[in-house]
């Protein structure tokens, strides 16, 4: 895990840094020569389909990328202003956001939520939903996770009690072991620890599909925003992200080799991540924007997030936009 000291040391080497940028800014309004992004990442989800698909070839701008093993330090990072980038789910985005993080959603990816589960071992006398009252359940990572989200929604559609169920939060790296020795009952989790678990014989109890919104998103920093090259950059590198997404689909075994191989994993764990799908980068509209205020409104009636917060005022539409994807190289 990325320590808190890694994110100021991040923000620290920006500001000594701040003079020598200025002695070198762009001559002009279309030079964006001087101008340098960080780009905050996830378990190098982000980088390795932008690398494998040579995505950023050709830029006239710098990148330098910062990696982090989970959403909450990737918002603190961007709290501190030492990236100014950062793709995340639906929760942490909104968890972010309620704790004051100065960010903008400008990019979307939307999927059928299958990469979310609540998993029992085989041979688990779990067989449904209903049978987890009264049994103890790991959640991953956080409280206000996807992960949670999922068993929320699936226990009131069940109709279980949350009272009724003993909710513990691990990070999924300590989970995973734990859950594979057999000392985890049921465990709500994502992405590839969830392939992991799945390859060596866990058993999906239920699914994120139609419970999840299943959406990602791309976000930026306020700052990033509000200065003119640095939005035209930003501007260029989602529509490169996008691309990047593009050939992740039409090449699905080669990406699958490319990801297992940047994130040391059995090839099979990767391969079995693509067919769960890779989706598009795309403009955000207004079903996405209802639909993570959906998130947002439940989390604050079960008193998980503090304070409601508008998405609709933490979205910009403009920097990423239909007629900018249309026009991308």
């Amino acid at each position: 895990m990325v320590e808190l000291r890694t994110v100021w040391l991040l923000a620290a080497a920006l500001l000594v840094g701040g003079c020598d940028k200025a002695a070198e800014a762009p001559k002009s309004t279309s030079d964006l020569s001087g101008v340098t992004l960080i780009l905050g990442d996830q378990a190098k989800g982000l980088r390795t389909v932008v690398e494998a698909a040579h995505a950023l070839d050709g830029i006239d701008y710098k990148v330098q990328w910062a990696n982090f093993q989970g959403a909450a330090p990737l918002f603190e990072a961007l709290r501190a202003g030492a990236v100014d980038l950062g793709p995340a789910g639906d929760t942490p985005v909104l968890a972010a956001a309620t704790g004051g993080t100065p960010l903008r959603i400008v990019a979307v990816r939307r999927s059928q939520s299958r990469g979310i589960a609540i998993l029992v071992p085989p041979g688990s006398p779990i067989h449904s939903v209903a049978d987890l009252k009264g049994r103890n359940v790991v959640v991953s990572s956080a409280r206000g996770s996807i992960s949670q989200y999922l068993l929320i929604r699936a226990l009131a559609n069940a109709g279980v009690d949350e009272k009724d169920v003993n909710v513990g939060f691990v990070l999924p790296t300590d989970a995973l072991p734990a859950f594979n020795a057999g000392k985890i009952e049921a465990w709500a989790t994502f992405g590839v620890y969830q392939a992991f678990a799945e390859q060596k014989g866990a058993r999906v109890l239920i699914s994120g599909e139609g419970i999840n919104t299943g959406l990602t998103f791309i976000t930026a920093s306020d700052e990033v925003l509000t200065d003119p090259l640095k939005r035209r950059a930003l501007s260029d590198v989602l529509q490169r992200f996008a691309k990047a997404f593009e050939w992740a689909q039409q090449n699905p075994e080669e990406y699958a080799r490319v990801f297992a191989k940047v994130n040391d994993i059995p090839l099979q764990v990767s391969q079995l991540l693509r067919t769960w799908g890779d989706e598009s980068l795309l403009p955000v509209e207004e079903r996405d924007v209802q639909a993570l205020q959906q998130v947002d409104d439940l989390f604050v009636q079960r008193k998980i997030f503090p304070h409601r917060v508008e998405v609709q005022k933490l979205t910009d539409t403009e920097v990423f936009s239909p007629q900018s994807l249309a026009a991308a190289p």
